[in-house]
């Protein structure tokens, strides 16, 4: 949710010249209404209708701009509508008060819309930072060498931090007339270098040195040791001591992550003021809560991942139903009656799963359906595919299966459709990849492009699947698969006997005919 006014808290205010054209603008349009209203309230009354007006002004333009625009604004109501009107002179001490009191709020209103500005473009920098480091961790601790990655590192950099150039070099270089260079170290040990182009503004500069080279400097460190362990005989012990240097690397990005305190602490001085309408408050709430929800489904997903890829996720596997795991992860999600669309099968039988691990897996791609649905409910719909062995007899009138009840069938699916812009077939195994985020660049989803990558891990944890079908602009489905065994613990191998039938379910999921 955003906060009020949000959608003018640009990074880059517009030009100055459109600002005064708009608070000229503003200022007469103000001027007008205010003399209808003189018949129905006293003069002196009437100058916070040009409030909104500086409101807008500063938000949009600065405070400069802001406070230029309430004077102007004074002017405009003392010579059209306090008398003597027609002349910038003032009769009565008590227009006097109301247009000093006029002019401070005005100034404080316009101070506080400067230090919003400044908020939103610092936490707007934390989310790119945050996004940036966690990009690079992918690439460059991929298991490609080091050399080889570098070069991409260095242009996504460039490309989040706006930069003419960069360039990341393993050894000690200078910089000169061209480029300016920041020396990466761990301790006392020279790890490389950080060249940029010369051109860069000093606000850039410092940023790099302050937040961006620490973070450089963790990654080169990993990635300079997982080279030196794959550079020699690969031994199991070895293998392990990379893939904890690597999981120990994700741990410490969490820091970089939460982007949402930026907001949460944003949200809260702002509740604090007494200037706020009870339903502006209301809104930061939201605000507060929504952005604490999401912290927190953050950090869960980094522990996750931390302990899938440590090898520590061993699940506790017991006898679940799916419908339970599913509602489960609604409640979590406090998901909306019109959100989701339920379609289970009543007599679907139960699953040896992790409980625990299932719900989270169910939640994190619930929420990635909900957050790439374009406001259409997403259709969840659970059911046992069944063999030939394992059909319905009738008896008697009445409808008996054959066997016990946890041999009804092959394997349970729980298919989760989407209605939104769909996943290339390029992208269709890369999104359960850590960090990666499918869609297009100018995509603005806040996922952490952790929550997909956790739910296959979970998912495989417990003997299951997950995998996703999709056709670009016909939105998605997520397939969890979960075999089903015997009360002796075998499980069932006979394929579905009837393909063009799970054609058909799939293409009903997507609101689409099967194909011939």
């Amino acid at each position: 949710m955003s906060p009020p006014f949000g959608f003018l808290l640009g990074s880059e205010a517009p030009s100055r010249r459109a600002g005064a054209i708009a608070a000229l603008a503003a200022v007469a349009l103000c001027t007008l209404i205010v003399y209808p209203l003189k018949h129905v309230a006293p003069v002196v009354s009437l100058s916070v209708v040009y409030l909104p007006a500086v409101l807008v002004v500063s938000i949009t333009w600065g405070a400069v701009l802001g406070m230029a625009t309430a004077a102007v604004s004074a002017l405009a109501f003392n010579f059209f509508h306090l008398p003597p009107v027609g002349r910038l002179t003032i009769r009565e001490s008590s227009d006097w008060v109301a247009l000093a009191a006029f002019l401070v709020v005005a100034v404080i209103a316009s101070s506080v819309a400067e230090m919003t500005r400044a908020r939103a473009r610092d936490a707007e920098a934390r989310r790119v930072e945050a996004d940036l480091a966690a990009e690079m961790a992918r690439i460059m601790l991929r298991g490609n060498s080091l050399a080889e990655d570098l070069p991409t590192a260095a242009a996504r950099l460039a490309n989040a931090l706006g930069l003419n150039s960069a360039a990341i070099e393993t050894e000690a270089v200078e910089g000169d007339e061209r480029t300016v260079s920041f020396p990466l170290r761990d301790g006392t040990k020279r790890l490389g270098t950080l060249l940029v182009g010369a051109d860069t503004s000093e606000a850039k500069l410092r940023r790099i040195q302050e937040r961006v080279v620490p973070a450089l400097e963790g990654l080169m460190s990993a990635a300079l040791e997982r080279d030196t362990l794959l550079g020699g005989v690969v031994e199991t012990a070895a293998l392990r001591r990379a893939d904890t240097v690597k999981t120990t690397l994700l741990r410490s990005v969490s820091h970089d992550l939460r982007s949402p305190l930026t907001a949460i602490s944003a949200a809260g001085e702002a509740v604090g003021s007494p200037s706020l309408s009870p339903h502006e408050r209301e809104d930061m709430a939201a605000v507060i809560g929504e952005e604490t929800r999401r912290l927190s489904r953050l950090v869960d997903n980094l522990l996750d991942l931390s302990r899938l890829e440590a090898g520590a996720a061993q699940p506790r596997r017991d006898w679940t139903s799916v419908e339970e795991l599913i509602r489960a992860a609604l409640r979590e999600l406090a998901a909306g009656e019109q959100e989701f669309s339920l379609s289970i099968d009543p007599d679907l039988p139960l699953v040896s799963v992790d409980p625990v691990q299932m719900e989270r897996a169910f939640v994190n791609v619930l929420e990635n359906a909900r957050r790439h649905s374009g406001g259409h409910p997403v259709s969840v719909r659970a059911r046992a595919v069944r063999s030939l062995a394992a059909a319905p007899v009738r008896r008697g009138g009445a409808e008996e299966r054959a066997g016990t009840s946890g041999a009804a069938g092959d394997r349970v699916i729980v298919r989760v459709v989407d209605r939104g812009p769909g996943i290339p077939p390029a992208q269709l195994e890369r999104v359960f990849e850590p960090f990666y985020r499918a869609g297009s660049a100018g995509a603005r989803h806040r996922g952490s492009g952790l929550g997909l990558a956790i739910a296959r891990g979970f998912t495989e944890a417990s003997a299951g699947s997950l995998h996703v079908e999709s056709l670009p602009g016909q939105g998605a489905t997520f397939v969890f698969e979960f075999p089903l065994q015997d009360a002796g613990g075998e499980r069932a191998d006979a394929e579905p006997s009837d393909g063009v039938a799970m054609d058909g379910q799939i293409a009903a999921d997507r609101g689409t005919e099967p194909s011939p």
